[in-house]
């Protein structure tokens, strides 16, 4: 046998004793090692977090962004088809016609049920960043535009109610 797998009378090689002297010498982290490990990690939290802090409004905006542009497409085609714009965006998912809607004007007027050819959109979604119904402006010069409710500005600087 090599010299260095020879074992004495308890069975221990004088590799498996130099081994365990080692552990019971360095068998604990000694406080500065825990210390810079700390300041590592902390540095390290520091550069990463910043980068994702913001993500959570920037996805509702992309999503509010993403909600608008169906809603706008759906007003358009009930103006398209009945000559009118959709008292309340719960018009554009309705499954029967609605009586009335509004002309440019804001005024209310009947519509031709035949003319109607919805339900426009499948369900009407709140703003995802305030949590509140869009706003659906029904007087003029502005009658049958969609807006977020939010208030203040997004991260591109814009105001919400300016979407």
């Amino acid at each position: 046998m090599p010299a260095t797998t020879r074992t004495n009378s308890r069975g221990i090689t004088k590799v498996g004793r130099a081994f365990r002297t080692f552990m019971n010498a360095h068998s604990a982290f000694t406080l500065v090692e825990l210390l810079v490990v700390i300041v590592v990690i902390s540095v390290l939290a520091m550069v990463a977090v910043p980068k994702f802090s913001g993500q959570g409004r920037r996805s509702k905006e992309a999503m509010l962004r993403s909600n608008l542009r169906p809603l706008r497409n759906a007003i358009h085609a009930f103006e398209m088809d009945t000559s009118r714009f959709p008292v309340t965006l719960d018009d554009l998912a309705a499954t029967t016609a609605p009586a009335n809607g509004l002309n440019g004007g804001g005024q209310l007027k009947p519509i031709n049920a035949s003319d109607w050819n919805g339900p426009y959109i499948e369900r009407v979604d709140k703003d995802p960043v305030s949590g509140a119904p869009f706003t659906y402006l029904t007087s003029p010069p502005d009658t049958g535009k969609v807006r977020s409710s939010a208030t203040g500005n997004g991260l591109d600087g814009t105001a919400y109610s300016t979407w």
